[in-house]
């Protein structure tokens, strides 16, 4: 089965112009070695922009999206609240494993990040920082078990895990 991935791009300045998406492009080749279906990334505003963006992939019926960018402290940093607003059950195992590795390979500000993850229906949406190294984090978390975090979401059984 083929899988289709959305990535979204929170950042204000890359929307207008002002800055080169840079981790969006990181998590597109991510899903792509996975052999997931994904169009470049999606790049948007900060807020609610972010939220808009999200319910379009999942009207879209996207399988899953990713989303890099607002998951930090500052006021405009609304990842995790505009993906709340989406989801209907959170996965938080995921979010704690691109922390964890994070952390795990030398970067102890990873626990900063306050990304969620969830199922909006049957799209998977998890958070990855806005950062070159924290969307490489996130594909080397989430790629031992996205596949098999898929393959459950559309109704098959335990067998990636064996």
């Amino acid at each position: 089965m083929t899988y289709r991935g959305r990535v979204i791009t929170a950042s204000t300045r890359a929307a207008a112009g002002e800055w080169e998406d840079t981790s969006g492009p990181i998590l597109v080749a991510g899903l792509r070695d996975l052999g997931i279906d994904v169009e470049e990334p999606v790049v948007v505003a900060d807020g609610e922009p972010v939220l808009a963006a999200l319910q379009a992939a999942v009207a879209d019926g996207v399988d899953v999206v990713l989303t890099t960018g607002g998951t930090g402290h500052t006021p405009r940093d609304l990842t995790p609240e505009m993906t709340r607003q989406v989801i209907d059950r959170e996965s938080p195992g995921l979010a704690e494993a691109i922390r964890t590795f994070g952390v795990a390979h030398g970067v102890p500000t990873a626990v900063l990040s306050r990304g969620v993850a969830g199922l909006a229906g049957t799209t998977l949406i998890v958070n990855a920082p806005g950062s070159r190294g924290g969307s490489r984090d996130a594909i080397a978390a989430l790629s031992p078990v996205l596949l098999h975090a898929l393959d459950q979401i559309a109704g098959g059984d335990h067998a990636r895990a064996d």
